[in-house]
């Protein structure tokens, strides 16, 4: 492991001395300083080959003197640390020209990592020195230690044209990050254009993304620019990428690899200059091991991938963000509310199937309901309604049976979606979730007997085995377990 000689700045002793001791035993050579003063004298006596430095310090901001010091030491790699855990302080960080950033509280093995890696050279300093004040209108909420990965992630993607695709279930926040990396990258003087692919006839979908000439078919009654052209110079967001027929991933594939394309029906060939940012809430590696989605496209469009957490994944973001929405209600013209302690109490009761859109209709659905400024537990509850007794599982008790307890879940989703209704598609994403484990439950009790599995479900033999192969059901694993 690579040695050399770190200084810590920090303006808490404690923190010294833990930072210290261990960098200590990794082999390191360590001294301490308390200020940027003390620092700027360490640097000249030591001579580090590391600074790691927190940002608040008594005379100073940390990450300001960053420039500066890249500019007086090129060689010196600077690691931030930080109690700030925002996307806005990462950001700052990358641009500033930090080798890393990382958010208090940090682990100790991770900044010995940094340490090394920062020691072998592989910086990557940003070229910015504008700390710029539109950090604080950023769209992302949250300091859970699943968002700041999300947003070093985004701080390293800025600046660069990478293609990212954003993994997350939906409600989970995917657009507001594609528009976080094109508002904070050079591109923000161009368009943002977001498209969604399930929300297109799969005829459609090559007009609509590449623009047709007139008469290419009928009813195109003139020649009209597709999103590709639309987004010239900025972004283009291609949401929903998984649910894109096959053919138009081909097509797709050959403008990510060629960077121009053609209109529908036309033979010039347009320069494709746009970067792209692709997002799906399906697990898209099964899609492709099935066949339905391009592998060479996924590896195009994967180049930097980004994982956003569900809500109940990030549970210790749900005040803040709570508070947050009805702020933005207030600001809507809403009436201003606050939330009490008792209330985020509540909303930690929540599992949020709805993830953090279904947190931000409850908030506007509450700041313009209840009449009370301060909304607590009991206003929660009553806009939940049955929520907790869904959550419960088996030991759900209502006079509609079955039928019942599924009304009541739907409800529920639609509920999460506030005014919007959910993606189109519904009657076969359920299919698709109700069928495996009714089959699997099915097989099971049958011990795995196929004739019986079919009688006991009300269909033949051959529709059971072709639902099985459909849903990649192995109907032996029942048989083994029983």
């Amino acid at each position: 492991m690579l040695s050399g000689r770190i200084l810590i700045v920090d303006d808490d002793a404690a923190i010294r001395t833990v930072v210290r001791e261990a960098l200590r035993r990794g082999g390191h050579v360590v001294e301490t300083a308390g200020s940027i003063a003390e620092m700027r004298r360490a640097i000249g006596s030591f001579a580090p080959d590391v600074l790691v430095t927190d940002v608040m310090l008594p005379d100073g901001d940390g990450l300001d003197m960053v420039p500066d010091l890249a500019a007086r030491y090129p060689d010196l790699p600077v690691i931030v640390l930080s109690a700030r855990n925002t996307l806005a302080t990462a950001v700052r960080a990358t641009e500033q020209g930090a080798f890393e950033y990382l958010p208090k509280p940090f682990d100790l093995d991770e900044l010995g990592r940094a340490v090394v890696g920062a020691l072998s050279g592989r910086a990557n300093r940003g070229n910015s020195e504008d700390g710029d004040g539109q950090a604080h209108d950023l769209p992302l909420i949250g300091r859970s230690p699943a968002m700041q990965q999300v947003y070093r992630t985004i701080a390293r993607v800025v600046s660069n044209d990478l293609t990212v695709l954003i993994l997350g279930e939906s409600g989970t926040g995917k657009e507001l990050v594609a528009r976080a990396i094109h508002d904070l990258g050079p591109r923000s003087r161009h368009p943002f254009v977001p498209v969604n692919m399930a929300a297109i006839p799969r005829e459609l979908i090559e007009s609509e993304l590449f623009g047709h000439e007139r008469g290419a078919f009928t009813g195109a009654a003139q020649r009209t620019a597709g999103r590709f052209e639309q987004a010239a110079g900025g972004t283009l967001f291609l949401d929903e990428i998984g649910d894109m027929p096959l053919e138009a991933q081909t097509r797709l594939l050959r403008v990510l690899q060629e960077g121009e394309f053609t209109t529908v029906g036309g033979a010039r060939h347009i320069k494709a200059d746009v970067r792209v940012i692709a997002a799906t809430n399906k697990d898209i590696e099964r899609l492709v091991a099935e066949g339905g989605f391009r592998e060479d496209l996924y590896y195009r469009l994967n180049v930097v991938p980004v994982r956003l957490p569900a809500l109940r994944q990030r549970m210790e973001d749900v005040g803040e963000l709570a508070r947050h929405f009805l702020d933005r209600a207030a600001a809507d013209g809403l009436p201003r509310k606050t939330l009490d302690d008792a209330g985020v109490e509540r909303l930690l009761q929540h599992g949020w199937p709805g993830n953090v859109r279904e947190l931000e209709n409850l908030m506007r659905r509450l700041a313009a309901l209840v009449r009370e400024e301060r909304i607590g537990a009991a206003a929660i509850g009553m806009q939940l309604g049955t929520s907790i007794a869904i959550e419960a599982g088996p030991a759900i008790e209502n006079d509609g049976g079955l039928s019942g307890s599924v009304e009541l879940h739907l409800t529920r989703y639609f509920a999460s979606f506030g005014r919007d209704l959910p993606p189109d598609g519904l009657y076969e994403r359920l299919l698709a979730e109700i069928e495996p484990p009714l089959l699997r439950i099915a097989l099971a009790a049958s011990k795995g007997n196929q004739i019986r599995a079919a009688r006991l479900l009300g269909i033949n033999r051959n529709t059971l085995r072709k639902k099985l192969t459909e849903r990649g059901i192995d109907p032996s694993a029942s048989r083994r377990n029983g």
